[in-house]
Parts: C-alpha cells; sequence; structure tokens
C-alpha cells in the first residue's frame, strides 16, 4: 500500500474531527451543559471521589487534574475530544478493513464517515459529554482488538496490551468503559482459532475490572451509592429516550437519536426533516447488511446493535421505566442505566461496518459504479442530511473566555482551601459571558477546596434531586438568611456569589450583609466565612488515589505494549 493510501482514512477521519469542532480551537475554554474545562484542576475529594456525589467523573477528574499540571486543562479536553472523534473514524475503518477487506479504502472512507458524522455525536456533543465521546471512539478498536485475538491475526502480547489501553481509555467515564466491556464481551462469541475463548472473556472482564477500580473504591468508601438511593433514585423519567419530530422513540434510537434533552437537538433533529436524516441514514447502513451478513465474525456487532436500539426503547416505555426504577432502587449502582440513549453507542460499530458494506451492494447492483462513486454518494447523503454539526454543531458550541475576576478570586481560594459555598442555589448557570446555553458551575473543577454542590438539577420545571444532602442543608441556611455563625457551625470557609446568572437567592442577603468581602467585581464575589472541615481521612484518600494509578498503569502499560509490538512487526517486515 503506498504511504499516501495509508494515511488517506486517518486523515479523512481526522479532517471530519477538525470540521465539527473547529471553533473549539480558538482561544479559550469549553463550556456547555455537562462540559466544563478549566485553566487548572486539582486532585481534591471531589476529583477523587470522595464526597457525597455519585462518582459519575472517574477517573475523568483525575486524569485532567494530573495533565493541567504539566499543560492547560482546557487544551487537554479539547485534544481529548478531537481524539476520540479521530478514533471513532480510524477505529470504524480499521474494523471494516478487518471484517470487510472487499470493500477497500471506499468502504472505509464511508465507515468513518457514519462514526463520525451521526446524530448521537451531535447530541452528545451539545450535552457536554466530551468524555463519552472519548469512549465512543474507543469501541470499534475494542471490537477489532478482539476479533483478531479470536482469529489468530494479532499477537497475544500485542493484542491483550491493545485491549488493555482501548478498555482503559474508554474507561475515562463508567459509562465509557461499560460500553467497551459490552463490546469486547460480546466479541468473544465469534469463531476462530486464535486465542480461545475463555482467555479473551477473561482478559476482557479482567481488564473492565480494572479500569472500573476508581468508581468502584469510592463508591465503597463514600457509600455515595446509599446517598442516591435515599434521594429517592431520581431522574429515571426524566433521562429516558425522547421521540425526535415525526419518529417514535424507536426511530429516533434508530437513527442514532433520541436524546433526553431537547435542547441538545441539533435543529435538523428538531424539525420533521429528521424523518428524511434517519431514513437516509438507515438506508446507507441496510444497504450494506447483506454483505456483512456474510462474515460470521461480524454477526455478534450486529445482534448488538439491535439490541442497543430496541431495549433503551423499551427502556423509555411505561413498563420500562416501571421496571427501571426497581432494577436502581434495588442496586443503587445501575443508576448508570437512567440515561438510555446513550447505549445506543453500542450500535455503532455495526453501523459502521455496514455502512462500509453498501459500497459492495452498490457496485454488484449497478456493475458499471465505480467504488469511489458509490463511497462518494454514500458519505455525501450522510453528511448533507445532518449539516448542523459541522463547525461545532453550527456554532452552538464555541471556546469561551472566563472573567478576569475568576482567576483572582479562585487564587484566593487555593491560597486557604476551606470548603467553599455558592450561589445563587442551582447546580447549573447561565453567564452572560458563556454562551446561550446552560453550563454546570465550573467553581468545582477550579479550585483545591471542596465546593459544597446539592447536585440537583431542574428539567422542564421539575427538580430533580442530587446526593449532596449536606450541602443542601449549607444552601437552606444560606436561603433563610441565617446567622453566619451557624455557616462557620457547618465548616464553610468561602461563600462565592455568581452574578449574571439565574438561581435562587431568597433572603441571603441577610447573610451576605454580616460577611467581609474577599474579593468583588461585575461577575464574582468571594466572601469569607472562616469555618472549616476535615478532608477525607488519608486512608481513604490513599485507597482511592491507589485504585487510580491501577487505571492509569493499564492504560500506559497498555500503549506500551502496543508500541514495543509495533517495533518489532516494523523490524521484522
Amino acid at each position: 500500500m503506498s504511504r499516501t493510501r495509508r494515511w488517506a482514512v486517518p486523515g479523512y477521519a481526522l479532517a471530519l474531527a477538525v470540521i465539527v469542532t473547529a471553533p473549539l480551537w480558538a482561544p479559550g475554554y469549553l463550556l456547555l451543559r455537562d462540559a466544563v474545562s478549566t485553566p487548572r484542576s486539582y486532585l481534591s475529594d471531589a476529583a477523587l471521589g470522595l464526597t457525597e456525589a455519585a462518582p459519575r467523573a472517574l477517573p475523568q477528574d483525575f486524569a485532567i487534574a494530573l495533565a493541567s499540571q504539566l499543560v492547560d486543562g482546557g487544551l487537554v479536553v479539547k485534544v481529548l475530544l478531537l481524539a476520540g472523534l479521530w478514533s471513532a473514524g480510524w477505529g470504524a475503518a480499521r474494523l471494516t478493513a478487518h471484517v470487510l477487506p472487499e470493500a477497500g479504502l471506499a468502504g472505509q472512507l464511508v465507515a468513518v464517515t457514519v462514526a463520525i458524522w451521526n446524530p448521537y455525536v451531535a447530541e452528545r456533543l451539545l450535552q457536554g459529554h466530551w468524555s463519552l465521546l472519548v469512549g465512543y471512539g474507543a469501541l470499534p478498536w475494542v471490537a477489532t482488538t478482539m476479533l483478531r485475538l479470536r482469529c489468530g491475526d494479532a499477537g497475544r502480547l500485542g493484542g491483550l496490551s491493545a485491549l488493555a489501553f482501548w478498555i482503559a481509555l474508554a474507561g475515562l467515564t463508567p459509562t465509557g468503559l461499560l460500553l467497551a466491556a459490552m463490546v469486547a464481551l460480546v466479541c468473544v462469541a465469534v469463531p476462530g482459532a486464535g486465542s480461545p475463548r475463555w482467555l479473551c472473556a477473561v482478559a476482557a472482564a479482567g481488564f473492565s475490572l480494572l479500569g472500573a477500580l476508581p468508581w468502584l473504591v469510592a463508591s465503597a468508601v463514600t457509600h455515595s451509592l446509599s446517598a442516591y438511593q435515599a434521594s429517592g433514585v431520581p431522574g429515571v423519567g426524566a433521562f429516558a429516550a425522547r421521540a425526535e419530530p415525526g419518529l417514535g422513540t424507536l426511530g429516533s434510537l434508530a437513527g442514532l437519536g433520541g436524546i433526553w434533552n431537547a435542547e441538545a437537538v441539533p435543529g435538523s433533529r428538531s424539525t420533521v426533516f429528521a424523518i428524511t436524516a434517519t431514513i437516509v441514514l438507515l438506508a446507507v447502513v441496510a444497504a450494506g447488511v447483506p454483505a456483512v451478513l456474510r462474515h460470521r465474525s461480524a454477526w455478534p456487532l450486529l445482534a448488538l446493535a439491535v439490541a442497543a436500539v430496541v431495549l433503551p426503547a423499551l427502556m423509555a416505555s411505561g413498563p420500562g421505566l416501571a421496571v427501571l426504577r426497581a432494577v436502581v432502587e434495588a442496586v443503587p449502582g445501575l443508576g448508570v442505566l437512567r440515561d438510555g440513549q446513550k447505549w445506543v453507542a453500542l450500535a455503532m460499530p455495526a453501523y459502521a461496518l455496514a455502512a462500509g458494506g453498501a459500497v459492495l451492494t452498490l457496485s454488484r447492483a449497478r456493475p458499471g459504479l465505480p467504488s469511489a462513486a458509490a463511497a462518494v454518494a454514500c458519505c455525501a447523503a450522510v453528511v448533507l442530511t445532518l449539516p448542523d454539526l459541522a463547525w461545532g454543531a453550527a456554532g452552538r458550541m464555541t471556546a469561551v473566555q472566563y472573567p478576569p475576576g475568576w482567576t483572582a478570586m479562585t487564587a484566593q481560594i487555593n491560597a486557604d482551601p476551606r470548603p467553599v459555598a455558592v450561589l445563587p442555589a442551582d447546580s447549573m448557570r447561565q453567564f452572560r459571558w458563556s454562551g446561550e446555553a446552560p453550563v454546570l458551575d465550573p467553581l468545582p473543577r477550579w479550585i483545591r477546596a471542596d465546593v459544597l454542590t446539592t447536585g440537583d438539577l431542574t428539567i422542564s420545571g421539575h427538580t430533580i434531586l442530587g446526593e449532596g444532602a449536606n450541602a443542601r442543608a449549607v444552601q437552606e441556611l444560606l436561603l433563610a438568611g441565617s446567622d453566619p455563625t451557624r455557616l462557620r457551625e457547618a465548616g464553610v470557609g468561602w461563600l462565592v456569589v455568581e452574578s449574571g446568572t439565574g438561581g435562587e437567592i431568597a433572603s441571603a442577603a441577610t447573610t451576605l450583609a454580616q460577611l467581609p468581602v474577599a474579593y468583588h467585581d461585575a461577575d464574582i464575589t468571594l466572601y469569607r466565612v472562616g469555618g472549616d472541615a476535615p478532608r477525607a481521612p488519608n486512608a481513604l484518600r490513599t485507597q482511592v488515589t491507589a485504585a487510580h494509578l491501577i487505571w492509569l498503569a493499564m492504560l500506559v502499560l497498555g500503549a506500551a505494549g502496543m508500541a514495543v509490538t509495533r517495533a518489532r512487526s516494523a523490524q521484522v517486515g
């Protein structure tokens, strides 16, 4: 293969990923709904999962805290997001090359397009789930690695190293890890004369367990899942998959759309044009299914794709929601299931593979049609039916600059890191300088101190309670205008009032009038309260840190094993 052809696929995947993320590469930070990046993060108790809240962002927060000691944290997040999308496309092409080599370069380019340019990517970007998209990007690599292990195309050391690396990378979030584990275990079922099934299954399960240690250990030592259960297992109905215009829930999910939040949807998917877009995507995928069915190694992925669409649709039904609530009440750790649409990511490897096979089907149906022309037609159809994914979802995802006062305020808190309370009383913010969409409060990720957050979330006027019972008690003191002495007794060291954003203040002005101002400008005011509270015991910090280091070691050693294997292959070649 010529050097040009060898780099055509990764180059094309990178080009699509850059087109999607282009506005982010201006100076600034990603601040959009759940996506929060800051110049620097720290290994606070929150970053290690040692708070009341369920450890949903582990080991992501740990990794960003380490990386931001060397590189600006905003740049770290941008690079990881770009890498996730690039990996999704490149990995889809590698999967197609392994299962459908007859599809050639043309088929691989179609697979790249479907993996990157689809409603799932658009909606998760607009929801701010950048780390989930990193896990999404690892899925086709996990599938390819396991398939190569089973058929004997990969050396055992190199294959196991690659499997460890991709599962660890996907494990940047709990959901990403579970997605990768399911893909790996499903692919164990394929026939092959390579590594035995038992070894592949043990490796997949073992690596998944090691990758899950950060949030498993944090959940165990903090009992945060009990707090989630005590809060009433919130959000089961609110986070169910949603039907898009003209499509039922099943149709929306089959088109890789249907996120629970209607505001995190591209404009083209919020009208009946979603019907056309879904038909086009499914037509491209369906066209390649006959070619894919000829290869038994693809059958498990096809079955997984069907399940990934049908089961979330059932979960969004009345009986499905009742069953899901009962399951989560019995096993709080399964609260990760409540956002049903995110599991549609499991369909992506099969969708991309089938899309690559569409080139073969079209070429056979029209014998005179060049495969390149078939690929161009498929790629154009997929891109043109989701035009507003380009340029940061039509400019809705941009780089944001923090006001100077935030740097000054965080510097004061970091010099004396005591627990911080925040007003207004809301987890989401809509700053005048951060764009039209709301965003999670950036403060907890920018300071050494722990921020008292309730985790409450308001959706369509309905408040879903979080696990922060202690933070909620402090918040009630503030809203009642209590004497500052009571705040100090509750362990509050600082109070931050973030101006220019919605949220409840109630009678807090009475309390604020009695507190000394440490910093003030038009955007933010910092009050010194003077209380303090002990950090998590050193023994707990040691246990959770060790769990994170095991995850990090799996990531680094997996990458090293892949590099050694590649170097040996190059020498032999």
